[in-house]
């Protein structure tokens, strides 16, 4: 047997999906380190290239007879291979796109928070694991468009703000016209000099593509797609917070065995309590959060506003910008802090219960962070 045809009948073998979804998974789980991390971003971007060249193949050879020996002797050795390719594009297609929801799905898990916006995640990490069962499927071209456009607008609405320093909502929208824009003519390089394949084709082939951008538009201002680039590295409610040189000195109660504390999850009322966080953000980026304080008594009455305060931050450090806000007098009762973008959205949330009490204070512990 002849190397290529090994080659084949290994490709055949029913566990190559399995390998090839688990080396996508581990390469992505054990490689991407940072969001902002130029040869990362340029894989990525590779491998979105990648996919569009070979969705056009697809519509323009894949789905087509295959030609006769005649014709085939008439071709190019490079379209020939094009051709005695084809069988393999799905294989390759299910590849790329697992790598790309896998890579997605570990940025985006480190800013998606366990509000709306872990929806967004949990569609990812269900395309990344039914990518796996799409492999005799991805010869449809209106799922291949659809598939496209969506790992198109995963990648662009945090590339832009990772390149051009800014996040705001006309950058989200650039991000989406330009996945919107990229998807467009993959579908029309598809049917570009093709007479015998109809604009009407073409119209059914793209409109579910451009309808599922404009349903994910429509869940950033719902505020269920997570603020990446931004994810909070760490949190936490402190009785008081120093600053160090270039560290911060953390108090916060911790009896002798409770070795894996590291902030106050109940407090005195009526005492000066610090909200500390940190927030990863790309190098380039300079933007405001804000520390959204929320309260309820404690009842199942749902939490109401209480205060909301700006932070401005610089991007570029590797355990994110830290800040603090504090308050005083808190009455008994449930509070938390939601961690937010300008626009709303959810970078992290910290809570803390606050509680009258008739004993005396315990001994405090100190970590720096």
């Amino acid at each position: 047997m002849s190397p290529f045809g090994r080659v084949q009948a290994l490709l055949a073998k029913p566990f190559m999906p399995a390998v090839f979804f688990l080396s996508g998974v581990t390469y992505d789980t054990v490689t991407l380190t940072r969001i902002d991390r130029l040869q990362d971003n340029l894989l990525l971007l590779l491998y979105v290239l990648l996919l569009g060249v070979l969705i056009v193949l697809t519509g323009r050879i894949g789905i087509e007879p295959p030609p006769d020996g005649a014709q085939l002797a008439e071709v190019s050795p490079f379209m020939r291979w094009l051709l005695r390719s084809r069988p393999y594009y799905p294989m390759a297609s299910q590849f790329l796109l697992g790598s790309l929801f896998s890579a997605y799905a570990v940025f985006y898990s480190r800013s998606a928070t366990m509000t709306s916006s872990a929806v967004f995640f949990g569609v990812l990490v269900l395309l990344l694991v039914g990518n796996e069962f799409l492999r005799d499927r991805l010869s449809n071209l209106r799922l291949l468009v659809s598939l496209y456009a969506l790992v198109c607008f995963g990648f662009f609405t945090f590339f832009l703000p990772v390149m051009t320093g800014y996040m705001n909502v006309l950058v989200f929208l650039a991000g989406a016209a330009v996945s919107a824009a990229v998807t467009f003519r993959v579908v029309q390089l598809i049917y570009r000099n093709n007479p015998d394949r109809s604009k009407r084709e073409a119209f059914g082939v793209t409109i579910p593509a451009f309808a599922l951008i404009a349903l994910l538009v429509g869940s950033y201002f719902l505020n269920w797609i997570p603020p990446v680039p931004l994810s909070m590295k760490f949190g936490g409610m402190y009785h008081e917070v120093k600053k160090s040189d270039d560290r911060f000195e953390l108090s916060f109660e911790r009896k002798w065995y409770q070795v894996w504390k590291r902030s106050d999850t109940t407090f005195p009322a009526h005492e000066p309590i610090y909200c500390f966080t940190a927030v990863f953000a790309p190098v380039a980026l300079n933007t405001t959060v804000y520390h959204h304080w929320y309260f309820r008594p404690h009842n199942n009455r749902p939490f109401g506003h209480a205060d909301r305060i700006p932070l401005k931050i610089s991007g570029g450090r590797e355990a994110g910008y830290r800040a603090y806000t504090f308050k005083q007098q808190l009455e008994p009762g449930d509070w938390r802090v939601d961690l937010e973008t300008e626009d709303g959205r959810i970078i992290g949330r910290v809570s803390v219960t606050v509680e009258t009490r008739d004993e005396p204070q315990p001994p405090l512990a100190t970590i720096w962070y």
